[in-house]
Order: structure tokens, then C-alpha cells, then sequence
């Protein structure tokens, strides 16, 4: 190890076991600065100490004991080992003036390693510190699996702080692999490493003492201390548990310390003081604090070494909160700097001024309908910023059918007829293909009026080679005119020299990183519309798109009828027939339905359905797969190289192991899958004489032509698909979308999908089928968007009812987001007061010329957060 360590340090270079930093790295912790922000989700209470006499079943509890006996049990036809031992508390009980008593510890393994272990560890006569919750078992006393602290046998009768207790390094601190995992000593075993207990491959019975051991405490008190303090608890995997993080990070904080106490001494060679290595002036010493000396004195707030020292190594929960009310207000701090630097950097930049309204005057006269108030109030705000020297940065937020296109076509005809290009990019072939009939319909009826044609250029990855050169040279010409595109305006081949404005169509769907290399396409920084149709509560929405301006659309174009909202047990056969009746008459009476389903088949966990739990795009799940790497928790939505792209569930596997306490959970049923829901409803006699039709992101670009237009004729007048259908797909004659598996689903997406009908003027109904369990989170999230066509308030709900992870991005991914413990609705007042103490600094110091911690973090930040953030 090198005798510095810093933030940067790799982790590597301090943790032996591979095996451990392959599982660090796997939550996205590579150096100790990842470390220490990989934050513990919450803390244990402190656990009180008590005799086995004083003990009470289901009561947590620590104690210190002697350990009298100890035998390994193979279980026979079930495979695996049990070890039970027993233990007394003679010496610690007289200290609380009690009897002492004894009591039985079990544990259960099917790893012969883990067996041999722990056996070494209880060997007869050992003096170990106990700390679990007890259970009665044939009417004796009995721990499972709980914590075991070995002692030295010289400090085993100390039990308070005492002058005779020996310094803990006489003993040796708790180290980085002191206590293997199964899984760890499997693995030393069969490469034939000892585990460093010196335990034999076979057991005499009962288990024999070993000279081997290590001790975790040179005393009883220290062990005590241990167990009985308040522990994180982070989220873990089933690679490495959250002890193990635990364990991990303390460690570095004690290499950090170590580090610091050099950097004292080689400041200050005169003083002979011994520096304890855990003052809090050496973590200080390697530490530097990030936000401003006066912030940090006006806000009451930690120094950042004291902040992560206590919300890793609590001494108390009032300590822990401290600490995350420091390192809270510094992600806020840090994350409103950013955004207000973008802001500023913004209005520095060149751009086209599109001054000339001819051809949008023209256009809004040739619709067939009145605009909206909304409408035409965010067209002349939009119009009105493109006339500006500085580029125009606009966020265009409208619920689902609200006439978003409208106004982004205006805003294009405003760059057109200004003499320059503007580019408008889908996340989908499917709706880059309908805006292109749209606006092309549109666009014609304005050039019958006009003396030249406005040209509108398609341009998607599956477009044959000779037709997308064609695009491709239209586009690299700068003549003025339209572009529809997907993914492919962001390859290099891609050139518009006279680019004046870009749109981009649900925004969520684009990273930052896409944004800004759309913006570099041309001469100039043109200007940008991002518009979406997530609902994002307002305080949200001010708060992480600060560098963009806002604008709303609230008010729905005449005609439209509420759609209605049922909720489905699938359990309930009598409901589920009578929603097939009613989706028969519709079809009958000329209308159109969805029928949703978040897997593509029944047989496999595909690529798209793991796509859809864990936020990816199609073409990453497929590689993640295949190569084994698919990750446990949401990522943030990358959109590389992906027409079709299908956003997430709110749940990821269909089970998990374990919740985050180490309990096992029931298995979640298996998802359903669209080829299943096909065959299911096509056998109905509801849907006799029915042709159905499927839908997914596997399907090619020729396929999904097809069955679009099959649908939109009425051949084909059922379609099954996944979240495919999710944004812009356009259909005025579908009346009818049934959800399955609903409950799995964040209610924003539920609401995009409820989207999809009614937009012909008819009555509409949207189904919600759950198997939620009655007064879970899931059918309470159900009952909201029952309730509610609302998309702000559904969005509200939504992130107080499990966070921000659907509308803005997982608080605590563990990988490189910005945010992991701000959260979006709570904190509120904090994010709006460190708004205020940013502009206060970046006034006095527009650069950051006099706080270079900060400048670094902001920096870190806009790299790896802002995209996560901004983008979702």
C-alpha cells in the first residue's frame, strides 16, 4: 500500500481480495472517494446490552459469553451443515449483578468452508462478544446466525472502559478481509490459500480450539462497543453483504486517517505529541472540505471528514443525521452551482437569429382548428427567444395530447423561414415516422400557399443505405428545411451547417452528452426545444432543469373526453371477462385497443424485459446479457446506438433474494409476456373472429410499418406490444389500452401509456391489470392514477411514494449520479436555499477562482450526474 492514500486511490491498491473489489466495483466503487458517497440508505438503533437471564425473545441484544461447546452437523438428505454451540455468560452477567445463564447459537450453511470458518472461531473455551435478536426453540434460548466478536482471553473479563485495557493495536485493528464470506472461503479452499483460522478439512467432534485465530478486539469493552453502536446499512448484493461494505469503508477511513496524521507530523516535525490515529484532525488533514467556510458556519453545518466519519462509523443516530444533513446540503449546493453555471455559459454563446414569423404566420392560419390559449402564448415565447443573440434553452412540458408538435413545428417554420435548418429527433422509428407524415401533411398545406416547397427530410437508422445517403446529403447541404430523425443525428455522418434549431421529443429518452452533440452540428450553438410529456412536479422541474426556461402546456385542444380509469384484479375472473366484453364492443363499433405487456416471451428473461426493469436500451440489455453483467439495481437511460428504446418498471427482478435486512422474500409471479397474452386472448370466445397483432422492439423496421398500418386500417384492431407503444404512437380510432402487470409499473409511465387512446374525440378507457397484494405501495400508487388524469400531481405521488428514481433518476444507484441523498420533494426548501447561496458565490467568484474543492466537485458532478439527472 502506498503510504499516502487519498480520494483518488484506487481501491485496489488497498484491498487484497480480489474477489472483494470486483464486488465493491460492481456497485460502482472504484476509488475511495467512490467509497465514501456510496451512503448507507439507513441506520440501525443502538443495541442494548443484556444477560442471557435479562434476555427477551424477539429483543436485539449483545452480551459477552464464553463459548463451552461447539459441533458441526452434516443436515444429511438437505445438503449442508448446521452449527450449533453453547455458550455461558457467567463472568458478564456478575458485572450486571444477574445469574449467569446459556444459551444456543445455530448456523446454517451449505459451504463446508464457511462451516470450518466459523467452527474455528467458536472453538471450546473461546471468549467471543454475541450480538442478534433471540428466539426460544424447544424451550431453550437460541441465536441464529448473530454477530461473533472473538476476544483475546487477557481483556475477555474487561466490560468497561478501563485504564487496564490494552490498546487496540496491540491486537490488530479490524482489518479489510478479516471476516471472510462464504463465498470468499470457498474460493481460498480450493485454490488452496488458507482462510487464515488454520481450521482442518474434517472435524473432530466437538470442535477443537485452534492456534490460528486472530481476535476481531483485544477486549470485551472494545467488542461491546462494536456491536452495540449504530450501524449503517447500505445496499448490498448478492456478492458482498452490507457488513462487508461496512467493514470496507471504515477501513479506508482509517487509511485516510492514517495518511492525514503523516501529513501533520511532516507539517509540524517539533511537536512529540502522539497524534491518536482517529483524531479527527487527520481525517481532516486528507479530507478537504468542499463547500465555502461561511456556508458551512451560517448552515451550522460538518466539516466534510467529520460528516463521512459519522455516517459510516456512527457513534450515535443524532450523529448520522448530522451527517446527512451536511452531505444533503452539499449535493444541493454543489448541483445548483452547475446549473447555474450552464445557465451562464449559455448566454455567451453565438446563434442564429430567426426574426422572420412568415412562414409560422402561415402555417398557424392553415390549421383546421383554433389554438390553444397555452398554444399560442409558448409559440410567441418561443419565437420571441429565437430572435435572440444568445441561443434559446427551452423546456416544453405538456401532458399527453396537449398539442406539443404543434408548437415545435411553429418553432421549426420559424428557423425555416429565417433561412436556416431545423432537426427534430424521436426516440422511437415508429413516431419518427408519424411525425414525419404529420408535419410533411402540415408542412404541404402551407407550401399550397407559398411560392417555393418546404422541404422535410427523413432520417432513421433503418433506412436503407441509398435512402439515408440521400437524407444525409440533404441535410449536409444547409438548405433551409425540415429533419426528422432518430438516433442517427447523432452519428458523425450527420452534418447540418446551418442547424438553427434542435428539438428533441421526449427529452428523457436523451442524455446531455446526445444533447450537446446535436448542438455542435453546426456553424453556430443553434437553439433548443426539449419537450416531454413525463410528468414532473413544478418544484422538480425548476429545480434540475434550471438551465433551461420552462414552459407548461395544461390546457388539452377542444374535443377531448376524460379517459377512464379502472383497476383490474387479475385474480378477479368475473371483472376480467366483463372488461373482454367491453373491449369486443368497441372493437365492433369500429375502435381500435392496446393490450400492454412488459415482456416479449413467456419462457425467458429476454433482453427486453430486462431492457424494461432495468431503464436500458434494447441493444444494452442485449449485450449486458450475453455477457453476463446484467446489473441488480436501475441505471440511468443511456440512448446509444438505439432506435427502440423501453423504459423501466418499478420493480427490477421478478424476485429478489433478499430484502435489504437479509430476509427472503416470496418470489414476485413472473411477468407477463406479449406472445403469452396474444395466445391467451386470441382463444377467448370474447374475441372470436378477432385478428390480433404484436409489437415489440425486437421487431425490424419493415415489421413495425406493417403492423402500424394494419392496426390504424382496422385489420388487424387488437394489438399486444411492450412499452414500445409508450410515446407518440398516434392513433385517433383506439379507445381501449389494457395494461397488464400494472402494479409493476412507476405511475409516470402508466400515465404515458393511458395516453395512447382517446385522442380521436371518443370515449376511452384505460384497465389496469395488478396482482397487488391489498394495502401494498403498489395498489396505493394504482389508486392514484385511478383517480387522477393529472400528470403533475400523479408525478408528486409518485415521488413521494417511492422517490425520484422514475421521473429523475435513482437517488442512491451507486454508480456515478450526482444525487444519492437529495431528495427531489423533501427537500425542497434545502435545494431552494442553496439556489440562493450559489448565486451569492458565483457572484463574488464567477469562477471559483478562490474555492478550487468546489470547482473540482462541480466539475466531477456536471461529468458523471447532470447527464443522469437532466436526462431522466
Amino acid at each position: 500500500m502506498s503510504n499516502t492514500v487519498t480520494l483518488t486511490t484506487p481501491i485496489s491498491a488497498l484491498i487484497a481480495n480480489k474477489r472483494r473489489v470486483s464486488a465493491l466495483k460492481g456497485l460502482g466503487m472504484v476509488s475511495v472517494g467512490d467509497a465514501l458517497t456510496y451512503y448507507p440508505f439507513r441506520v440501525t438503533e443502538p443495541v442494548p446490552l443484556r444477560s442471557i437471564h435479562e434476555a427477551k425473545v424477539g429483543m436485539p441484544m449483545a452480551f459477552a459469553a464464553v463459548v463451552r461447546f461447539a459441533r458441526v452437523i452434516p443436515m444429511g438428505g438437505r445438503r449442508g451443515y448446521r452449527l450449533e454451540a453453547v455458550v455461558e455468560d457467567d463472568a458478564f452477567a456478575a458485572s450486571r449483578q444477574v445469574p449467569g445463564a446459556n444459551c444456543k447459537l445455530v448456523f446454517f450453511s451449505h459451504k463446508k468452508q464457511y462451516m470450518d470458518w466459523m467452527s474455528g472461531r467458536l472453538h471450546s473455551g473461546a471468549d467471543v462478544v454475541l450480538a442478534g435478536t433471540p428466539t426460544e426453540f424447544n424451550g431453550q434460548l437460541q441465536f441464529t446466525h448473530p454477530e461473533v466478536l472473538t476476544v483475546m482471553p487477557q481483556g475477555a473479563d474487561v466490560f468497561a472502559d478501563s485504564a487496564t485495557a490494552s490498546d487496540s493495536a496491540s491486537a490488530g485493528e479490524l482489518s479489510f478481509d478479516t471476516i471472510p464470506s462464504q463465498a470468499d472461503a470457498q474460493t481460498k479452499s480450493q485454490s488452496g490459500v488458507s482462510t487464515g483460522v488454520g481450521v482442518p478439512a474434517s472435524h473432530s467432534q466437538p470442535v477443537q480450539a485452534v492456534n490460528a485465530l486472530k481476535f476481531d478486539a483485544s477486549t470485551a469493552y472494545e467488542a461491546l462497543q462494536h456491536v452495540c453502536r449504530p450501524r449503517p446499512v447500505y445496499h448490498a448484493t448478492s456478492r458482498i453483504s452490507t457488513e462487508h461494505i461496512h467493514e470496507s469503508i471504515v477501513a479506508m477511513l482509517d487509511a485516510l486517517r492514517a495518511s492525514g496524521e503523516a501529513v501533520l507530523k511532516a507539517n509540524n516535525p517539533s511537536d512529540d505529541s502522539s497524534l491518536d490515529s482517529k483524531n479527527d484532525l487527520a481525517l481532516r488533514a486528507a479530507i478537504d472540505d468542499v463547500l465555502p467556510g461561511d456556508v458551512i458556519d451560517s448552515k451550522h453545518l460538518m466539516h466534510r471528514a467529520d460528516a463521512f466519519a459519522a455516517i459510516h462509523d456512527p457513534q450515535s443516530t443524532k450523529a448520522f443525521h448530522a451527517a446527512l444533513a451536511t452531505l444533503r446540503y452539499e449535493e444541493a449546493f454543489v448541483s445548483q452551482i452547475s446549473v447555474l453555471q450552464e445557465r451562464e455559459n449559455a448566454h455567451k454563446a453565438e446563434t442564429y437569429e430567426c426574426k422572420d414569423s412568415g412562414l409560422r404566420d402561415a402555417f398557424v392560419a392553415s390549421l383546421p382548428f383554433t389554438l390553444t390559449k397555452g398554444q399560442q402564448d409558448v409559440i410567441d415565447t418561443i419565437c420571441e427567444d429565437m430572435g435572440r443573440s444568445y441561443p434559446m434553452q427551452r423546456l416544453l412540458q405538456g401532458e399527453v395530447g396537449s398539442g406539443k408538435t404543434v408548437v415545435a413545428l411553429a418553432a421549426m417554420l420559424q428557423a425555416v423561414g429565417s433561412g436556416n435548418q431545423a432537426v427534430l429527433v424521436a426516440p422511437t422509428q415508429v413516431l419518427a415516422e408519424q411525425h414525419f407524415e404529420t408535419i410533411s401533411r402540415m408542412v404541404g398545406k402551407v407550401s399550397e400557399n407559398e411560392s417555393s416547397t418546404i422541404p422535410v427530410t427523413l432520417l432513421t437508422g433503418g433506412m436503407k443505405l441509398a435512402t439515408r445517403r440521400r437524407a444525409l446529403a440533404t441535410a449536409a447541404s444547409g438548405e433551409p428545411g425540415i429533419i426528422i430523425a432518430t438516433h442517427a443525428a447523432f452519428s458523425k455522418m450527420f452534418q447540418a451547417p446551418n442547424l438553427a434549431l434542435v428539438v428533441i421529443d421526449e427529452q428523457h429518452r436523451f442524455g446531455v452528452e446526445q444533447r450537446e452533440i446535436l448542438r455542435s452540428k453546426g456553424e453556430k450553438t443553434p437553439h433548443l426545444l426539449v419537450m416531454t410529456a413525463t410528468p414532473i412536479p413544478r418544484t422538480a422541474a425548476m429545480t434540475w432543469f434550471g438551465d433551461l426556461d420552462i414552459s407548461w402546456l395544461t390546457e388539452l385542444p377542444g374535443g377531448r373526453k376524460p379517459i377512464r380509469t379502472f383497476i383490474v384484479p387479475e385474480a378477479d375472473g368475473n371483472m376480467m371477462a366483463q372488461m373482454f366484453i367491453h373491449i369486443r364492443r368497441r372493437i365492433d363499433a369500429g375502435e381500435r385497443a392496446y393490450v400492454v405487456c412488459p415482456r416479449i416471451d413467456a419462457d425467458e428473461a429476454d433482453a427486453e424485459a430486462l431492457a424494461v426493469a432495468g431503464g436500458k436500451t434494447s441493444a444494452e440489455a442485449s449485450t449486458s446479457a450475453s455477457s453476463g453483467s446484467c446489473s441488480r439495481g436501475k441505471s440511468s437511460m443511456s440512448a446509444a446506438g438505439s432506435d427502440d428504446i423501453e423504459s423501466g418498471f418499478v420493480e427490477v427482478d421478478d424476485y429478489d433474494d433478499e430484502n435489504d435486512d437479509g430476509i427472503p422474500r416470496e418470489p414476485k409471479p413472473p411477468l407477463h409476456a406479449v406472445d403469452e397474452i396474444a395466445q391467451r386472448l386470441s382463444s377467448l370466445p370474447q374475441f372470436v373472429g378477432v385478428k390480433f397483432a404484436t409489437l415489440t422492439g425486437r421487431d425490424d423496421d419493415e415489421t413495425k410499418r406493417k403492423v402500424m398500418t394494419d392496426f390504424e386500417s382496422g385489420k388487424t384492431p387488437i394489438l399486444v406490444a411492450t412499452t414500445v407503444i409508450e410515446v407518440g404512437v398516434d392513433v385517433p380510432q383506439a379507445s381501449c389500452i389494457t395494461i397488464f402487470d400494472a402494479d409493476r409499473y412507476g405511475l409516470s409511465q402508466l400515465h404515458q401509456l393511458r395516453g395512447r387512446v382517446g385522442r380521436g374525440g371518443t370515449d376511452s378507457w384505460a384497465f389496469l391489470v395488478s396482482r397487488a397484494e391489498p394495502g401494498s405501495i403498489a395498489e396505493q400508487r394504482l389508486k392514484v392514477i385511478e383517480g387522477s388524469l393529472d400528470g403533475a400531481e400523479i408525478a408528486q405521488a409518485d415521488l413521494e411514494l417511492r422517490g425520484a428514481g422514475d421521473v429523475l433518476g435513482d437517488a442512491q444507484s451507486g454508480g456515478k449520479s450526482g444525487l444519492k441523498l437529495l431528495r427531489v420533494v423533501k427537500d425542497a426548501k434545502i435545494i431552494a436555499d442553496a439556489r440562493e447561496q450559489a448565486e451569492a458565490l458565483l457572484k463574488r467568484d464567477p469562477t471559483l477562482a478562490g474555492e478550487t474543492q468546489l470547482a473540482g466537485a462541480v466539475l466531477d458532478f456536471t461529468r458523471g450526474g447532470e447527464s443522469e439527472i437532466l436526462s431522466n
